[in-house]
Parts: C-alpha cells; structure tokens; sequence
C-alpha cells in the first residue's frame, strides 16, 4: 500500500478525477503475473513467431543465465509493439517461464483499455514508475523499458531506423541505482507492420485548445497518421493489427558504466553522458542489423 501511494504522488499528478480513476483500475504490485497464462500463450505466440512474422533472431547469448538485466528496446510497430512480444517469447522459450522478467507499461494503458491491461499484467507487465522498477529489481528479477513510448512506437517510416527515446533519462537513473546492465534489445522489420505517414499533433492540440476533446481525456503527445490493419488510413493513436512482415531481433552485448549507485545517479552530467552512451550504442547496433538484414534478404 505504501508503494501504491508513493507511485501515485510522483507519477499520476495530472487533474484529480484522472488520478482517481486510475488508481482505483491499476494493481500496484508486482503478484499479476501469471505463469499458468504464460505458458499457455506460448503456443500461439509460437504460430506468430514462426509463421506470421518468420522471427530471425540473434544475440541471446549476451544474457547470462541467472541475475538482474535492465533490457532497454526501441518501440515499434505503434500500439501492437509486434517485436515486444516476439521477444518475450524467445525470453521465455530459451530462459523458462519461471525466471521472472517484468515490463513496464505507461500508467495510462489502464485508462485506455482496463481490460487489455489486466491482461498484459498477467504476462509481466507492471506500472511505469522507477519505484516499481526498484521493487522488481529488489526481488531478483530483470525488467523490460521501452523508454521512447508512444513517441517510439509511432514514429514516422522514414524514422523507422532511428532511434527515438524521447530524451527519457530514467532508466539510465535506474540501472546506475540499482548496478545493473543494459542489455539493449533491437529490431527491424516490426515498424513496418504498420506505416506511419506523419504526425499531425501540433494541429490536433490547437483544435483542443479550441475545445475539442482529447479522447480518453488524455493527451496523447503524438497524433499520427498511419497506414495498416484493420482501418486501412487511421488517424490518431489506435490499436493496429501488424501486417505479416518478416521481423529481425537482436539482442545486444551489455552496457556498463564506470560509475554506479545514487550518488551516481543524481549527478545531471554522468546520466546525460551514460544516456548518450546508450543510445549512440544502440543507434550503432541497429544500423549494422539493417545492413545485416538487408545483406541475407
């Protein structure tokens, strides 16, 4: 309960009525997460896996087979994150269901579809928030982030080879707090399950001021334009159904820093610099994986 309020005081802190009601939807713990479910799931993910998508994948042996991993992702495929899920069914094929991973998941998921939420905690799926982060860490497990979000997932296509984590620093704050690694998680091939024209939020926000709603009563940050399943032309962050396209997944050689612990952490100029080390790594490791890609298709 006291980890409930204390995620609820520094992370949902928009109107009073939104921060009500999604505290009374999201279950603060970490004890949704069920095996059973997992493991009956595999089967159709495996289908996926094998003959919707044609999963290549490479890299996993960057993991050891025990201890805590910070795995770091760049977000694609808008809300359906295709090679999200692909991922977690090579995590669990090759590692057990029972070595626990955890996710984390915008607060807002909670709002926008209780139900789909409910469900995705069930998988592993926890509340985006450096404490609950911590409290995953503290009991062993390793965690998922894909610190770019919606601003990720539903970049345009001709960004879709670009790395966009929206200047999100947190989770290099936490691996330096909690003395983790990250191990960063790439894929091509998932941002073209759908095809992201261009993002018309500026416009969309004007109108807002103007009086339009925002849907859900929330602000979405991004407004985009896309292509894909089953709308056809969408506009606006809707749930998407991937496209049949062959997805590429690599897992990456860990990244340490020399520096770890709190102090570490609240130094403003170390966390940029781990960042820009991050993500300049990554952006490195994607580039080859297209090259490689290309070169075997």
């Amino acid at each position: 309960m006291e980890l409930q309020k204390q995620v609820e005081k520094n992370y949902i802190s928009t109107d009073n009525s939104l921060r009500a009601e999604l505290s009374e939807k999201i279950q603060w713990s970490l004890t949704q997460r069920d095996v059973n479910l997992i493991e009956l799931l595999m089967p159709v993910w495996s289908w996926f896996y094998r003959y919707y998508f044609q999963v290549k994948t490479d890299g996993w042996h960057h993991i050891p087979t025990e201890g805590k991993l910070l795995l770091v992702g760049s977000h694609n495929g808008g809300m359906a994150s295709p090679d999200l899920v692909m991922m977690m069914y090579d995590w669990f094929s090759r590692f057990g269901t029972e070595r626990l991973v955890y996710g984390l998941m915008h607060p807002y998921a909670w709002k926008v579809s209780p139900e789909i939420a409910q469900l995705a905690q069930r998988v592993g799926a926890i509340v985006a928030h450096p404490k609950m982060a911590s409290a995953a860490f503290e009991m062993g497990a390793s965690v998922l982030v894909y610190p770019g979000g919606q601003y990720d997932m539903f970049r345009t296509h001709s960004q879709r080879y670009k790395i966009n984590f929206a200047e999100n620093k947190g989770f290099v704050k936490l691996a330096l707090k909690q003395e983790v690694p990250i191990i960063p998680v790439i894929s091509v091939g998932a941002h073209d399950t759908l095809i992201v024209l261009c993002d018309c939020y500026d416009l969309v926000k004007q109108l807002h001021e103007f009086g339009l709603p925002w849907l859900y009563q929330i602000d979405p940050g991004i407004f985009p334009i896309y292509l894909g399943l089953p709308w056809g032309l969408s506009i606006g962050p809707l749930p998407n159904i991937p496209l049949p396209v062959q997805i590429h997944t690599r897992v990456c050689r860990p990244i340490t820093f020399e520096r770890y612990g709190r102090d570490a952490a609240k130094d403003r100029n170390y966390v940029n610099a781990c960042y820009k080390l991050v993500y300049n790594q990554m952006q490195k490791e994607l580039n080859q994986l297209v090259i490689d890609t290309q070169k075997s298709s």
